[in-house]
């Protein structure tokens, strides 16, 4: 081990020191429950607390609501139909028991990420202000309590509680990032987590840890920097455990004499490298003490190496590792931003078990809590700043994106999956202001990207979309939209191979198209032909799942042929809310997921599975294709999606042969088969071999020979989901009768009591106003609120409301 010393490097210039981090310890109290909200501003910071005191009429004052957090106030407003959602101010207000166990230490409010402006107040005095929806940020609240208890008027009227306030504000304001004309809800509210924090005046304000190896990985070097308040402690123990938690490792740290970055170094032989597929952190436990008290924190951090060649793939750990990626954005139904961890957990064990290794944070820097997980899934990530669309703004624009960069790389440093720091997006889309400068954008783009380089020299910086700055950064994605925005996606082989000669190094973000859910093309599924293909100049091809499947089924195939490509992600994930997309199917909806906005998967979930998952899989295309339709005798493609070696089909009982996969035999590695279906249901099953194993999967469709005229008729029915949740459906008829299989109407449900409705939530299932398809459109309804009426009607009026009564 070499010597202790303290390092006082230009890691720790006056910008690093003023950057805003969470409070190392793992003592942190969650407060998430006893909020109360308003979406309005108020008069005066009296008025939020005058009603707590009990001074004036209830009457007098707006009525508050009580919340628990994480909260968005955006939570349905933004996938409602008829309002632009809500972009201004709102207030939460709560009281604390504060005891701080440690003799002058600190008490802190620590936000994980809170949109966009921010204000935090203790009784009537603010303490703080962040602009900003992403980076972390903290709230010393120490001597304002201090103040608060002195006043024993104060101090009785709470009960000995201590009042705080906190108003957040998202309105629209150009020299604020994101801009407004971003593809994605700037949302409002305590939408992350908010934490109470003691420590003692002696704490780390930052700890930064370094781990590399050598290209084979037989020795890995650490070091590891603790920044510390001015208040100097009087001893500190490091202690390392390996990936199994045994202790490797023993350090007595240097107590610096004031403020001042305690450092360490060694090495540690043959450490067990990080990777997508063996994801080991190893977890470093630092025990400070001083004056009787003791903090404890924890970080974990792993050893990996990694390079972009030039003009070539991407290694991981000396090895070629094609990255297999998508995107998230922090979005979900029913709650918008607000995620829990349980969702995040959920959300991110999804993307993992679809076989990814890589992804993007789109597009501002995402909950720590999602960065741990992807240390532990095994997760590749690029995150960037958000810097999107609009043009460049002034001083405090630029001063914004310089802080929340710094933030970024100070706070996720440690993190071993992430290898790519983002400049910015679609940086090249101007509108938010009167000129647009590219030689500006060069300028600032040029900072960052110095600032990333000097904050950290172990990661490279990457942009997408802005071409002419594309030399600037260390790795550039240009848009490549094939077969969605233009030219069709068999050109998709020679687009990306173009992208990669022209620049120095390449990887393909944002790639794919549209799919609303449950809408599938018959005419398109017969056979293999160029009519998946969407022509130059068409810009958004049919936005039913059996288009979007056979643009990543091509996508993927090809990418197994490109021993240079480093690798892509795809756009995007899940659904997600944006108010730039009002005639969606599901209005105010981006609809590029592969799941939908609650996380229900759409087919196309399983085409990547079938080629990035390890884990045994099978898939029948057509889970949400309950009718198919064509002539008598008419020969139908089906289509399985599956890793297994082998799979054999069968169609009503009878097998249709056993196929061995080939990733090139297009659409879906082979495994595909032209049959005959019977009039009326046809069962459907397959089974895949895989050594030992078997697995098995079957639906049930029906097959219409029947035409059809236009809609002439809606018709309601009902089938109960649960004991508390009806579907009511709506089919687009005939005159005869039947049903029109290709009818796209717009339906609109209604009810005699509004919030019966599961509506406002983004999905199929969840949309008081939706796009049909193959002529059926649904809601879910919830029976605690019956007996309730539920109607429907044609958005152009042109056929007669539905009505359908839901019993108790």
């Amino acid at each position: 081990m070499r010597t202790l010393r303290i390092l006082l490097s230009f890691l720790f210039s006056s910008l690093l020191l003023q950057a805003y981090a969470l409070i190392p310890t793992d003592s942190k109290q969650r407060l998430t429950e006893h909020w109360e909200f308003i979406r309005q501003d108020m008069g005066s910071i009296w008025e939020v607390m005058r009603p707590i005191t009990g001074a004036g009429k209830p009457e007098t004052v707006p009525l508050w609501q009580e919340v628990t957090l994480p909260h968005c106030f955006n939570a349905e407003d933004a996938v409602d139909p008829d309002v632009n959602y809500y972009q201004g101010p709102g207030w939460y207000r709560t009281t604390l028991n504060i005891d701080n166990p440690y003799k002058g230490g600190r008490v802190y409010l620590e936000f994980e990420g809170a949109g966009q402006k921010t204000e935090v107040y203790v009784y009537t005095t603010q303490i703080a202000s962040h602009t900003g929806g992403y980076d972390e940020w903290k709230a010393d609240i120490t001597d304002a309590v201090e103040q608060f208890r002195s006043n024993p008027v104060c101090r009785e009227r709470f009960g000995g509680k201590i009042p705080i306030a906190i108003r957040c504000d998202n309105s629209r304001d150009t020299e604020m990032i994101p801009s407004d004309m971003s593809d994605f809800n700037l949302y409002g509210g305590l939408y992350r987590y908010v934490n109470l924090v003691y420590v003692p005046a002696f704490h780390p304000e930052r700890i930064r840890i370094n781990a590399s190896t050598d290209e084979k990985g037989q020795q890995g070097e650490v070091s590891i920097e603790l920044q510390m308040t001015e208040h100097a402690p009087q001893k500190m123990d490091l202690r390392i455990l390996s990936p199994e938690g045994k202790e490797i490792k023993q350090v007595l740290l240097p107590a610096p004499s004031q403020a001042a970055a305690s450092s360490c170094r060694f090495t540690l032989k043959r450490p067990k490298l990080w990777s997508p597929d063996s994801p080991n952190l190893y977890t470093c436990i630092i025990e400070i003490t001083g004056n009787g008290d003791t903090l404890r924190t924890t970080e974990r951090f792993g050893f990996r190496h990694f390079r972009f060649e030039e003009k070539g793939p991407f290694y991981l750990n000396g090895k070629r590792l094609l990255l297999r990626g998508t995107h998230r954005h922090e979005d979900h139904a029913g709650v918008g931003a607000a995620l829990t961890e349980e969702m995040m957990r959920t959300e991110m064990q999804q993307i993992k078990t679809m076989g990814a290794n890589f992804i993007r944070l789109g597009h501002y820097q995402q909950s720590d809590l999602i960065l741990r997980l992807c240390d532990e899934l095994g997760l590749l990530v690029w995150e960037e700043i958000p810097w999107c669309r609009g043009g460049l703004g002034g001083e405090k624009y630029r001063e914004q994106a310089r802080r929340m960069l710094a933030n970024m790389i100070n706070q996720h440093h440690n993190h071993p999956s992430i290898i790519l720091w983002g400049m910015g997006n679609e940086n090249d889309w101007p509108g938010d202001f009167e000129s647009f400068h590219k030689d500006s954008i060069r300028t600032f783009m040029s900072e960052l990207n110095a600032l990333s380089h000097r904050l950290d020299p172990t990661r490279p910086t990457v942009i997408r979309r802005c071409d002419f700055c594309k030399d600037i950064v260390d790795v550039y994605s240009p848009t490549i939209w094939a077969g969605w925005y233009g030219r069709r996606f068999r050109d998709y082989h020679e687009m990306e191979a173009a992208g990669m000669k022209g620049t120095t190094r390449f990887i393909h973000a944002e790639w794919g198209g549209d799919s609303h859910a449950g809408r599938h093309a018959e005419e398109q599924i017969t056979a293999n032909r160029s009519s998946f293909d969407i022509e130059a100049g068409d810009r958004n091809g049919d936005w039913s799942e059996s288009y979007i499947i056979r643009l990543f089924d091509w996508h993927l195939k090809e990418q197994e042929t490109m021993p240079w490509l480093t690798g892509s992600a795809f756009w995007t994930f899940k659904d997600f809310s944006t108010p730039l997309r009002p005639q969606n199917p599901i209005p105010y909806v981006n609809q590029k997921g592969v799941v939908q906005r609650d996380g229900t998967p759409k087919e196309s979930y399983y085409v990547f599975q079938s080629y990035w998952s390890n884990l045994p899989m099978l898939h029948i295309y057509g889970h949400t294709w309950p009718v198919r339709w064509g002539k008598p005798e008419e020969t139908k493609e089906i289509l399985v999606y599956s890793n297994c070696p082998e799979v054999e089909l069968f169609v009503n009982g009878v097998s249709q042969g056993r196929k061995k996969r080939n990733c090139q035999d297009f659409p879906a590695a082979g495994f595909h088969w032209n049959v005959v279906l019977k009039e009326g249901d046809n069962d459907i099953e397959a089974t895949g071999y895989h050594g030992k194993f078997r697995l098995n999967d079957k639906i049930q469709q029906v097959y219409q020979t029947q035409t059809w005229e236009k809609p002439a008729e809606i018709r309601l029915t009902q089938t109960a989901l649960d004991p508390e949740t009806v579907l009511v459906q709506a089919e687009l008829v005939d005159k005869n009768g039947v049903r029109c299989l290709d009818a796209r109407n717009f339906i609109e449900f209604g009810c005699t009591d509004s919030k019966a409705l599961l509506r406002n939530q983004g999905t199929a299932r969840g949309s008081s106003r939706i796009q049909a398809a193959n002529g059926l459109a649904s809601i879910c309804v919830s029976k605690r609120n019956a007996p309730v009426v539920v109607s429907a009607c044609d958005s152009k009026r042109t056929l007669k409301s539905a009505f359908i009564s839901i019993a108790r």
